[in-house]
């Protein structure tokens, strides 16, 4: 176990304090935990700066390393190296477009979209397995768990079977895409279908960890959204330390949202920043809780029966209500809600900037043409977009809309004869 311990888990509203080794996900109260860290101590024994980040070159276990790792001193600084499991997952690109700014209405030069689908397994959701299940390997526990819409499974699976661990899913009957169950199946994990959705299948998980001692690796694990902080500290980097205006992205179950805030929030403390970006949370109207909370000040969450074709978001009762609101206070930022429609609509311009992505990573965009059109955000601010999931994670979506809407973006395949006049005609 760690030896001179830079970090600890704290309860989030008590402050109460707990070490790092003990195996828990909430404060004794039930509160949510924050990993921290003794940055006084890490950034005199590393000399952080922007300089550090920007000129390291690192390596885990004898590999070239980046995206997460190269953040270590900042996600896991007592880790010995040796005990990470990584899948050199991060480092995805930040993509600009001229179709889709121009569609936006967003000056090109100033709109970037990071794409997350880049990852090991086609979504971010590698970026905190890779710290969570190296925490449960070094904490010697004996089976992984999630509840899952279909990134979790598919990102415990592929890591589950590279650590070595038995891990076992709980997804919800009918509301799975086959792109992402068909990974946690391939990758060889124990695979659960619920008769319920994914509240049902989070209320399971949460009692497994209290009743059967299984380790959960859903956001409700600290250790998770240490791996997901990383997101922001790229895109500053990529940026070259310039913070954008809007940093716009979907919220499900809210760990992004958490995640991304409290990375600006040590990135302020250690003085690589001096000013924080707005944040804007896009939910679907189908599955917006989260919206609903912020339109009444954030008096009170009241879970809902999530529907929505962004299956990844489809959360009606988020775990890390919480720590968002914290984030979107620390940010100045907004949450705004978009139809299913909008998101159909947003895919098609993603996908044909030859860029794409799943629904739930276009509700980003489908989020910034709403806000544009508001006048919410200026069409001369810097604006960058989270793309959180791979196209293929959901390819039924792409068939039913070229196949069935009369839009003008709608490419449907066309039958001919094998005669070159055929051909001739559609070149």
């Amino acid at each position: 176990m760690y030896v001179n311990m830079k970090s600890l888990l704290k309860s989030i509203t008590s402050g109460k304090e707990y070490p790092l080794n003990e195996v828990r996900f909430t404060a004794d109260n039930g509160e949510l935990l924050d990993v921290i860290h003794d940055f006084d101590a890490i950034k005199k024994q590393n000399n952080i700066s922007r300089e550090y980040f920007s000129n390291k070159r690192s390596t885990i276990n004898g590999q070239p390393s980046g995206g997460v790792w190269h953040f270590r001193e900042l996600v896991m600084p007592d880790l010995p190296e040796s005990e990470i499991i990584s899948k050199q997952e991060g480092n995805t690109r930040l993509y600009r477009s001229k179709k889709i700014s121009a569609w936006l209405g967003l000056n090109k030069e100033k709109f970037f979209l990071k794409h997350e689908g880049e990852n090991p397994t086609g979504s971010f959701k590698d970026r905190g397995m890779t710290v969570a299940i190296t925490m449960a390997k070094h904490l010697k526990q004996r089976a992984v768990t999630c509840a899952s819409t279909g990134n979790t499974s598919a990102s415990l699976a592929a890591y589950a079977s590279e650590a070595e661990m038995p891990g076992i899913v709980l997804i919800p009957k009918g509301n799975v895409a086959v792109g992402k169950i068909s990974q946690a199946l391939a990758y060889g994990t124990k695979t659960l279908v619920v008769n319920g959705d994914f509240d049902d299948c989070m209320r399971l998980i949460r009692e497994a960890q209290e009743k059967l001692s299984a380790y959960p690796l859903n956001s409700i694990n600290p250790f998770r959204l240490e791996g997901q902080k990383t997101i922001m500290w790229e895109i500053l980097m990529q940026l070259n330390w310039q913070i954008p205006d809007w940093i716009v992205f979907p919220g499900g179950n809210l760990g992004n949202t958490s995640a991304f805030g409290k990375a600006l929030h040590e990135a302020k403390e250690l003085g690589l920043i001096d000013k924080l970006p707005r944040f804007a949370v896009i939910q679907a109207e189908g599955a917006s809780p989260f919206y609903k909370a912020y339109k009444n000040n954030f008096s009170g969450l009241t879970p809902q029966k999530a529907d929505t074709i962004a299956t990844a978001i489809k959360i009606g009762d988020p775990v890390n209500y919480t720590k968002a609101i914290r984030a979107i206070k620390w940010t100045n930022g907004i949450v705004e809600s978009v139809t299913d429609e909008e998101i159909l609509d947003a895919k098609a311009n993603v996908d044909a900037a030859g860029i794409g992505a799943e629904p739930a990573s276009c509700a980003t965009v489908a989020g910034m043409k709403k806000l544009i059109a508001s006048g919410e955000i200026k069409s001369n601010e810097t604006v960058v977009g989270i793309l959180t999931g791979n196209i293929l994670k959901d390819p039924q979506v792409i068939v039913d809309y070229h196949f069935n809407r009369k839009t003008a973006l709608a490419n449907p395949p066309h039958d001919i004869e094998a005669t070159i006049d055929e051909l001739k005609h559609f070149l």
